[in-house]
């Protein structure tokens, strides 16, 4: 059980990590708290966005759009690699999911299958949404790749998590298909590498 580190804790991992941060407005106080919990975290949840264009997905991700308040994510990672951080606190990203699957992040097992939505995944993950159209086409330039490696790195390092805590809302959400373009296990090889 994990309590979530503070914003400013947060930007120092992500920088630690070697990465380029973009602080958007008022990300350190702009989320969904008043909606429910946030926390205890247990994981790292990976999106992608639909979505063309840094500049504009990144004011989506903020900002959301009618129906889904922003933020939708704490982090977008930009096709350059540049992670821009939107918001930090509950964040309108990862949904109602499966409460195996949350066991399993708990106990960094191999994932079930996600069949149901019967858990608040928005108080137990830090989200990142990155910046692609999400049709198995648009390519994953090895700079953004690298980036959302060690974005998600650096929160199981701060926390002392394995590569297990890191999962794709496609492992969450029956339905769901993010991340698309590349494998969550090829993802956590990477990441189980980097925390070595």
């Amino acid at each position: 059980m994990a309590s979530p580190m503070s914003a400013a804790k947060f930007l120092d991992a992500l920088k630690d990590e070697g990465l380029t941060v973009v602080q958007v407005g008022d990300w350190r106080t702009h989320n969904r708290d008043s909606k429910g919990p946030w926390g205890p975290v247990h994981g790292v949840m990976i999106h992608h966005t639909v979505t063309r264009g840094t500049d504009a997905t990144v004011a989506l991700c903020r900002d959301g759009y009618e129906g889904l308040p922003g933020p939708l994510c704490h982090g977008v990672v930009a096709k350059d690699g540049t992670v821009h951080l939107v918001g930090y606190g509950r964040a309108n990203h990862a949904g109602s999911g499966d409460d195996d699957v949350l066991r399993a992040v708990i106990a960094e097992k191999a994932l079930p299958p996600d069949n149901e939505t019967n858990t608040d995944g928005n108080t137990h993950f830090y989200g990142f949404e990155c910046e692609n159209l999400g049709d198995g086409k648009d390519p994953w330039p090895d700079a953004q790749l690298d980036a959302i490696e060690k974005a998600a790195a650096a929160v199981c390092r701060h926390h002392g998590w394995g590569a297990a805590s890191v999962i794709g809302h496609l492992e969450w959400q029956p339905g769901k298909v993010d991340p698309r373009g590349f494998t969550m296990k090829s993802m956590r090889s990477r990441i189980e590498e980097r925390l070595k």
